[in-house]
């Protein structure tokens, strides 16, 4: 908070010398910041939107570093458009009941946006029993049965042991992958990702430069891959 402050005030200085063309002097900086702090001081109901409007830049940055292994799904983990002209990402963990409540918002976008991909990211932070359940997701991924796995261990429940057994077994898949080493570092891969976006829990979602947090819903995600398209149209 301290250093996104001073990056606002050193900003908005800078901003009065180009507007008032201000020679650019250490005295007159150090007037301008104290101009600047005092109405922030008289006027501090800015600086939440200031804080957030930063916050939101910088996270944005780290969605343009890292966007290649962000929509790069791990082989089968994505649903929708094999061309798509947008990439819907979800981080989330298979114990999360608000990750679970999203499915049947997640199925309406992809039934109505034909161009639409959703990709989705193991991001197991709830207990052991959610890491494992993660691995073995991966497993699915690796068969081609990512989407009947996804959906069918949500609908169990809690992601125990033996649900994910008896999903597993159901669906044919292997298990055994989970504990190889390509599934261990899909896992550490998508927590250093989530350590560069600065996500908060599940479920998280990707969408053109931005990151949006919790169950937001179906109009919020609909408007967002809204705002990705036509930013992808004008550039």
């Amino acid at each position: 908070m301290v250093i996104g402050f001073a990056a606002l005030l050193a900003g908005a200085a800078a901003t009065v010398a180009v507007t008032t063309h201000a020679p650019v002097s250490t005295t007159d900086k150090a007037a301008i910041e104290r101009i600047v702090h005092d109405y922030i001081m008289e006027h501090p109901e800015i600086l939440p939107e200031a804080m957030e409007h930063l916050r939101d830049r910088e996270i944005a940055k780290a969605v343009v570093a890292n966007r290649s292994m962000i929509e790069t799904p791990f082989a089968g983990a994505w649903e929708g458009s094999a061309s798509p002209d947008v990439t819907l990402v979800e981080f989330f963990d298979y114990a999360c009941g608000y990750c679970r409540a999203s499915i049947p918002v997640i199925d309406r976008l992809l039934k109505e946006d034909p161009k639409l991909r959703i990709v989705y990211r193991e991001f197991p932070v709830l207990g052991p029993d959610s890491e494992a359940a993660a691995k073995v997701s991966l497993a699915a991924a690796k068969a081609g049965k990512y989407g009947a796995f996804h959906r069918a261990l949500f609908a169990e429940g809690r992601p125990e042991p033996h649900a994910v057994s008896r999903v597993a077994q159901k669906l044919g898949i292997d298990a055994s992958f989970g504990n190889s080493p390509e599934a261990t570092r899909e896992v550490a891969n998508n927590m250093e990702l989530q350590r560069a976006l600065n996500l908060t829990g599940t479920p998280s979602w990707v969408i053109g430069d931005k990151v949006l947090s919790g169950a937001v819903g179906y109009d919020a995600l609909k408007a967002a891959i809204a705002e990705a398209r036509a930013g992808k149209g004008r550039g």
